[in-house]
């Protein structure tokens, strides 16, 4: 598709004199063409002819360029200057020759000026420690997992980055708990179970309140001592009103249980991370970015920025049609918005990206617009370079919405094992985790940015249908073939012969299609195309290996070529998912 788009538009620039962006597509089934474009109707208005007119002409310098360089490519005029080209079938066979060299030329020659270089910062999952992982962070990591494959797949330098809440209210409210009965032995679920308890306490009873808001002050002091730059920190003096307070708390004591707590959290997470094949480059807690929000925010409110109000400092963000909100609240520290701000510059410092990609749930896209909104006035390349981009909630049939806060949610590890349940019961043997792992990430993967989901457990295990067990199956097929015939495809010539069937014409035009599909993926950081691109793709195969005899017929050669050309597309295809295919399903 692009050959043909770059082709047209040097026709267009040969017979007109001018330089346009063309717009390809594949062409609808029933027209009998390969692609299809619009091109002589957009240039009516600008070359001062009827469409009709123009895509004559351009057909005309298209069949000349052809016949000059022995491609014989077809070009029919349709309605009202529709240009419908249709490909011979060494052009498809060659290039389907291609690949079955090898997954490296399945990118060969494709131009990835956008990204080629560029350093691109990608920030996802970001749980918060003393929290257990949910679904959502289940499927933040596995998006934001295949956005950075596919962006490095471009030719990005990408930083995985994880930024986690390690201080604020949350570990005090958590601590607190932790406090009233202290376990035996910590482990992630008590804290968890203690996150539930304080958030209630601190809810309902004044006291708790008052002992939790100081905790909070304590960890920040804490974790600025151990990780961050205390040097810098504000000091925060307990007043009279707070002595009542301090005679029921223990610094040393709320020290070791925050400290331990910590620990566990983040050996929780690169434990669970491993399991689900996802790597970070650099994890960033918010005690290490505190600081350097709290001087950018202050240097911000110097500068008329930010406002100071009823003893807080404030961004007021109604001169650009959004919100207010508060980045330092009235005890001097702090809020979410001033470390993310903190954590942009600290990015920026870090790595001097082209790009920062930030990977969310929907519920902070106004959030972010303040705070980007603020960067902006201060350093204007950075909120530029920021790309911020959300997702819907996961739930499961009956649609009933989760929180942590209330403790009525689903822990990522028992979706896990809900998958493997299912497919252990449709198959009735033991689960092997890479595929229970590739059902889960195709479910997620599937479905557009944006939206929630409804995900169901059997379903994505389904062998027919739309889930990543039907794509592995298919693929695991293929190279069964492959491997009756000792992988010959190396030895094939560079085309294949023409097929009796149109069955091998459109596995092979189909096959073809993977260079614009991952073009788009990659302009739209869409891991959806590349999955709407495989399924298409692999119901071609289906269509194709049961119409069509491979092993023994007098084509077999080059039908094998064909074969191995598929097995690179999806296993290159299933890989920038973040899906391994096994050896046997």
């Amino acid at each position: 598709m692009e050959e043909v788009k770059q082709k047209l538009e040097a026709a267009i620039l040969q017979v007109y004199g001018v330089k346009t962006d063309v717009v390809v597509t594949v062409a609808p089934e029933d027209t009998g063409a390969d692609f299809a474009s619009n091109v002589a109707m957009q240039l009516a208005k600008l070359v001062h002819k009827a469409p009709v007119a123009i895509a004559e002409e351009l057909k005309d310098a298209l069949l000349a360029d052809a016949e000059a360089s022995g491609m014989a490519w077809r070009v029919e005029i349709a309605g009202p200057g529709f240009m419908n080209f249709i490909s011979p079938d060494e052009y498809f066979y060659g290039k389907v020759a291609d690949f079955a060299k090898g997954q490296e030329h399945l990118t060969k020659g494709s131009v990835w000026s956008e990204y080629d270089g560029k350093v691109v910062v990608c920030e996802f999952s970001d749980p918060n420690p003393f929290k257990v992982l949910h679904v959502g962070h289940l499927y933040t990591s596995m998006v934001g997992d295949s956005i950075s494959r596919i962006l490095e797949m471009a030719g990005a330098k990408v930083v995985r980055a994880n930024f986690g809440g390690d201080v604020g209210l949350h570990v005090g409210k958590t601590i607190w708990a932790l406090l009233q009965q202290l376990p035996s032995h910590l482990v992630i679920e008590e804290i968890a179970k203690a996150y539930v308890e304080g958030t209630r306490a601190y809810e309902e009873d004044e006291q708790a309140k008052a002992e939790i808001t100081e905790i909070n002050r304590m960890v920040y002091e804490i974790a600025l001592q151990e990780f961050g730059d205390i040097r810098e920190w504000p000091g925060h003096e307990m007043g009279d009103d707070q002595e009542s307070v301090a005679l029921v708390l223990d610094k040393e004591e709320i020290k070791t249980i925050y400290l331990k707590g910590r620990e566990l959290s983040y050996k929780y997470f690169e434990d669970f991370y491993a399991r689900i094949g996802v790597k970070f480059d650099r994890y960033y807690p918010e005690s290490t970015v505190a600081v350097r929000g709290l001087k950018e925010v202050r240097q911000g409110l110097d500068r008329g920025v930010y406002e100071e109000s009823n003893g807080a400092v404030v961004y007021k963000g109604e001169k650009f049609g959004l919100h207010t909100r508060v980045f330092i609240n009235q005890n001097d520290l702090p809020t979410y918005e001033a470390k993310d701000v903190g954590l942009i510059f600290t990015k920026w410092d870090d790595y001097h990206f082209d790009e920062s990609v930030v990977i969310t749930g929907n519920d902070i896209i106004e959030y972010m617009k303040v705070v980007l909104a603020s960067v902006s006035e201060m350093a204007p390349k950075l909120s530029e370079r920021t790309r911020h981009l959300t997702h819907g909630q996961v739930k499961l049939p009956g649609n009933e919405k989760m929180s942590s806060r209330k403790g009525n949610f689903l822990k990522a590890v028992d979706v896990i094992g809900m998958v493997t349940q299912e497919l252990v019961e449709s198959t009735g043997q033991p689960a092997d985790e890479k595929v229970v792992l590739a059902a889960l990430r195709y479910a997620f993967l599937k479905y557009k940015m944006g939206g929630d989901i409804i995900f169901d457990p059997k379903e994505s295990v389904a062998m027919t249908g739309n889930s990543g067990v039907y794509l592995l199956y298919s693929t695991v097929r293929a190279k069964k073939v492959l491997q009756r015939v000792g992988n010959s495809a190396s030895q094939s010539n560079d085309t294949v012969a023409n097929s009796e069937t149109s069955f091998v014409r459109k596995l092979s035009k189909k096959i073809v299609q993977y260079q614009d599909v991952l073009k788009e993926a990659v302009a739209e950081k869409a891991p959806n195309k590349i999955c709407a691109y495989l399924f298409e793709l692999a119901q071609e195969f289906s269509r194709f290996y049961e119409n069509v005899k491979v092993i023994g017929n007098e084509n077999e050669a080059e039908l094998i070529v064909i074969v191995q050309a598929y097995t690179n597309v999806m296993e290159h295809g299933l890989g920038l998912l973040g899906i391994e295919v096994p050896e046997e399903m």
